[in-house]
């Protein structure tokens, strides 16, 4: 029988950083991954680049949670931003802050973060064994161990920081909330976060691989007109509808789904008012005073949109330039500038990023990371009900929870 003083189940964000905590209180730590490969999601994160965390004040930090953020006051408190950034400088990872605040490895390669994990794990109180969790050993209240595929294993502290149910292929396959629930823990319901969305209208498909730079989506909540997220940055079309890091934020804001309820307003020419727009096409169009209307707009949009912007200004493809009004070039300005889709549904949670809800964490001890049911049973990272914004707010959540239950286990 195998005794340890801390078991780890999973070996992504939370769990890694847990470990290496643990084990530099001189705890025997054992960190059980079913994968053969330590820090899978990491991999693929940031699209392969590792948005590692944000480069934030601790308000700037909260203000990026929409859901529990005073639960983890207590935890971003012990390992910040700036605590993360130290961990992977002193472990051999260079970093760099870009637009947003945030935090990439200077070689813009998420292996180097994964690999610094390694190096930092290589320890002489951590054992990493490839093997299954199938249930926590629980005896009169307190925790004693996991039984897994490969046997049994025994301690008097045990983690669980499985991750949550999106990007399954990477090993979050909803394992810790069976856990949780086996302890008697409550789990809220499970939704995706940070997931592309599908459109009522069918037009996104005849768009679909166009990536647009450099615009301005805003989320407006139709029923009572509040605009609820505005950024500009990067989007894409998609054969169910829309994608990319702009759309994922915003999908962050919908809290529940509700179709024809939220419009994605797409402002493709920010840097122009509607004046000067105006102006702008009144100088294409004298350019192309002959040509029909459809064949005039191709120096103001690539060319997948120009055939869905004509259909949806009203103006038909083939009214010649010189024929179309003002008031039908007004129109066109305002299409341009409020280009909207209807978000109908989100993608699977299998396709999101994060999953929203999880283990309540009213059940968690903020300070510790401590369940309040069962003695010594730890939950840390995307498995409890707190999630974040685009921007490494996320990691930094399974960082600080993670370092928190490893330092106290």
């Amino acid at each position: 029988m195998a005794h340890y003083d801390a078991i780890i189940i999973g070996g992504g964000a939370a769990g890694l950083m847990a470990a290496w905590a643990a084990s530099q209180n001189g705890k025997r730590v054992l960190l059980l991954e079913k994968n053969k490969l330590l820090g899978k999601k990491l991999l693929i994160t940031g699209k392969g680049r590792c948005n590692v965390t944000n480069n934030c004040t601790t308000e700037e930090f909260m203000a990026n949670i929409p859901s529990n953020a005073k639960f983890l006051y207590s935890a971003y408190s012990r390992f910040s931003c700036i605590d993360t950034m130290r961990f992977f400088e002193e472990h051999g990872v260079k970093l760099k802050t870009e637009r947003g605040n945030r935090v990439f490895p200077e070689s813009d390669k998420a292996k180097d973060i994964v690999l610094a994990f390694e190096r930092a794990l290589k320890n002489d109180f951590i054992e990493i064994k490839n093997d299954r969790a199938k249930e926590l050993i629980i005896e009169n209240g307190g925790i004693k161990g996991v039984k897994c595929e490969g046997g049994e294993y025994f301690a008097s502290s045990v983690l669980v920081a499985t991750g949550g149910k999106s990007y399954p292929l990477t090993g979050s396959t909803g394992d810790g909330y069976d856990f949780a629930k086996q302890a008697g823990h409550t789990i809220t319901p499970l939704v995706p976060s940070l997931v592309p969305i599908v459109s009522k209208e069918s037009f996104p498909a005849e768009m679909m691989g166009l990536s647009l730079k450099n615009v301005v989506l805003s989320l407006k909540d139709s029923q009572t007109g509040k605009i609820l997220f505005s950024e500009m940055g990067e989007m894409l079309f998609t054969h169910f509808g829309v994608s990319g890091p702009l759309v994922l934020s915003a999908s962050a804001h919908i809290r529940k789904m509700q179709p024809d309820r939220y419009l994605l307003v797409i402002d493709l020419k920010p840097s122009l008012s509607e004046e000067k727009l105006d102006l702008r096409i009144q100088r294409d169009f004298s350019d192309n005073l002959n040509k029909d209307f459809i064949n005039s707009l191709g120096k103001l949009l690539p060319a997948k949109m120009i055939p869905v912007v004509a259909r949806l200004s009203g103006i038909p493809a083939n009214t010649k330039v010189n024929q179309i009004t003002k008031k039908q070039r007004a129109e066109l300005v305002k299409l341009l500038k409020n280009f909207t889709i209807t978000a109908k549904a989100f993608r699977p949670i299998e396709e999101a990023i994060i999953t929203g809800g999880g283990v309540n964490v009213s059940e968690i001890n903020p300070k510790t990371m401590e369940s309040k049911l069962v003695k010594g049973l730890y939950f840390a990272g995307e498995v409890l009900d707190v999630d974040a914004y685009t921007g490494g707010f996320n990691l930094q959540i399974a960082f600080s929870t993670g370092y928190t239950a490893g330092i106290n286990m």
